[in-house]
């Protein structure tokens, strides 16, 4: 039956029906598809009776639902692709905007390919996806879900990239969300760390954050993803643990005790060593060194 003009579909629904919650028929596209969170996500979604296609600019060829190959990076391979998904989904009516990388990016030193790699595709790839998908989720009355990062409101340091890329995903979804009201629900998602080859590079520079960063499960992850996806109504901020609500709410209204909880640990592990020998840390130890 059509929307009448100025008719609003039933609280808890989406535009065809169905009660939120219920993946079965869904529509889902998903960026970052062949990753550790995009294939875990696709799979629980496809399991749950979800219609999912994905989009990743290496697809491994063996996920449980199909992924395109796109690279979010360029306007005509994200155009090409993102225009085959709605083909054979149909429509869309949950946007997953998770493809992201990170990197080592002192803040001290100036920007260069790394930084930019990182920004091209953890904000500006997301803005090109969702922007090629805007008038199918309008269509369809649909969800948008950007998977962010604790990152994105408690910077680490030696990661600035990372961080300003996924705080700059938030202040995009905040403007989509006030654009799009009543028509589109945007929620973001905020995730610590988990264990996936985003951190390699990281690692291999020698700038590893493990004893800053606790690891949190896949599932949890993927659940809540899933939460903010399907909930009847689109929930603003979505974290993934007890640790995680934590931190979010002292990020955001003590921030000056969360500075001076990361500066004791980015100490701490100064003190031990465990940037010894890391050329873009040699700053961060320097500095660490003339105050003891």
């Amino acid at each position: 039956m059509p929307r009448l003009p100025g008719r609003r579909r039933p609280s808890g629904r989406n535009a065809s029906g169905r009660r939120g919650g219920d993946a079965s028929g869904r529509r889902v596209l998903i960026t970052g598809a062949s990753g550790t969170i995009g294939r875990a996500l696709g799979e629980r979604l496809t399991r749950a009776g979800a219609q999912v296609v994905g989009l990743d600019v290496r697809p491994a060829g063996d996920e449980p639902f199909p992924v395109l190959a796109c690279d979010v990076t360029d306007d005509a391979s994200v155009a090409t692709a993102v225009g085959e998904a709605l083909r054979v989904l149909g429509g869309l009516d949950v946007l997953v905007n998770n493809a992201g990388v990170g990197g080592p990016a002192p803040a001290e030193y100036a920007p260069g390919t790394e930084v930019r790699r990182q920004l091209d595709i953890n904000l500006l790839g997301t803005w090109r996806v969702t922007a090629a998908c805007v008038d199918a989720l309008v269509e369809a009355r649909g969800r948008v879900v950007m998977v962010a990062s604790r990152m994105a409101v408690m910077q680490l340091p030696l990661a600035a990239a990372y961080g300003a890329s996924k705080r700059a995903m938030v202040a995009y979804a905040d403007a989509l969300r006030l654009e799009l009201a009543g028509h589109v629900g945007v929620s973001c998602v905020y995730p610590s760390a988990v264990r996936s080859p985003i951190h390699d590079s990281t690692a291999a520079a020698g700038l590893s954050l493990e004893g800053m960063s606790v690891y949190e499960p896949l599932a949890g992850v993927v659940a809540a993803i899933e939460r903010a996806a399907l909930a009847p109504r689109a929930p603003r901020d979505v974290t993934t643990t007890r640790k995680g609500a934590v931190e979010f709410f002292l990020a955001r209204h003590l921030p000056r005790l969360t500075d001076r909880i990361v500066t004791r640990t980015l100490a701490a592990r100064v003190g031990a060593g465990a940037f010894g020998g890391a050329e873009l840390a040699r700053g961060v130890v320097a500095r660490h060194r003339s105050r003891t």
